[in-house]
């Protein structure tokens, strides 16, 4: 598998997730990047601040910010300062997003199935180690000031 099959690939699976949420999303009457930020909450409760949302999914902080604000506008997260660092704005899911949450994690379990369709609990062990890998490699890459660039490879 080529770099750009691959990245076409999890493209597609990004895309699916989004094709799966929609009839949630338009049921419940809430923005996918709305549902995306509650269930990413609900899910990852040490990353609770809009800074982590937008690190570790990408969004941007300026339609981060609009999308929580209508969801804390409409009673399903709650700012609190950070215990230590007042700067720092913790946000909490609240009871009313409790339903939404219980859903959304029944989808994404459902989803979970769909996707992994056809693949062996050997085959999918072996992709959460290449992936672990993968993350920490790129973590490492960002943790540097300049990536280096491959060596040329010399002919023999």
């Amino acid at each position: 598998m080529n770099q750009k099959s691959s990245i076409a690939d999890f493209h597609s699976c990004m895309e699916a997730y989004g094709h799966y949420c929609k009839p949630l999303c338009r049921e419940i009457g809430m923005p996918k990047m709305a549902f995306d930020i509650l269930m990413f909450l609900a899910n990852n409760p040490d990353a609770c601040t809009a800074k982590d949302i937008s690190r570790d999914r990408g969004f941007k902080e300026n339609i981060l910010s609009v999308n929580i604000n209508k969801l804390v506008n409409e009673g399903y997260l709650e700012r609190s300062a950070v215990e230590g660092d007042r700067r720092k704005i913790r946000l909490n899911c609240t009871p009313k997003a409790e339903p939404i949450i219980a859903r959304g994690r029944r989808l994404q379990e459902s989803f979970s199935r769909a996707i992994r369709e056809g693949i062996t609990e050997e085959e999918l062990e072996l992709c959460r180690r290449c992936l672990d890998i993968v993350g920490q490699n790129a973590r490492r890459i960002l943790q540097t000031k300049f990536p280096a660039e491959e060596p040329e490879q010399k002919e023999e």
